[in-house]
């Protein structure tokens, strides 16, 4: 079988996620990586993150993230594979984010209710509230006879 043929039968079996499929995919989790411009270069970094409704949630300390996701726009990717069953899914929210940690109202106060819990160490009191304007994904079966790596 030729690469052509592969990408095709692959292609046949991925079918676009609407936004209640990817925001169920997003609540399946609860790491993902987040990706935004700083100094000129792209960066991406792994995060503990919980969901509230549509909005991701995650902490962070002082640092690249909590200097630079508040002020630009941001990608955040969460996806799953089971080489066993061939099963995957991706989902990619863009949008931009706050700092809710100390923000007044309703809103901020319920976010900071959210339970996230990170797993890298350290204390991580700032909370960051990404807001999707733009919620896309991918769910794909790959064949047994396709999942080998040559």
């Amino acid at each position: 079988m030729t690469q052509a043929n592969d990408a095709l039968s692959f292609d046949d079996s991925a079918n676009t996620l609407d936004e209640n499929a990817c925001l169920g995919y997003l609540g399946l989790r609860d790491v993902g990586r987040i990706a935004f411009v700083f100094e000129g270069k792209i960066e991406i970094f792994p995060v503990n993150y919980a969901m509230e409704g549509s909005i991701v949630i995650f902490r962070t300390s002082p640092g690249t993230k909590l200097q630079a996701v508040p002020k630009t726009a941001v990608a955040f990717e969460v996806d799953s594979w089971d080489p066993q069953t061939g099963n995957g899914w991706s989902v990619v929210a863009r949008g931009s984010a706050e700092e809710v940690t100390l923000n007044p109202g309703r809103v901020a106060e319920h976010l900071r209710m959210v339970p996230v819990h990170p797993v890298a160490p350290g204390v991580r009191w700032h909370l960051l509230a990404i807001k999707p304007s733009e919620l896309c994904g991918r769910q794909f079966h790959v064949p047994a006879a396709m999942r080998t790596r040559s």
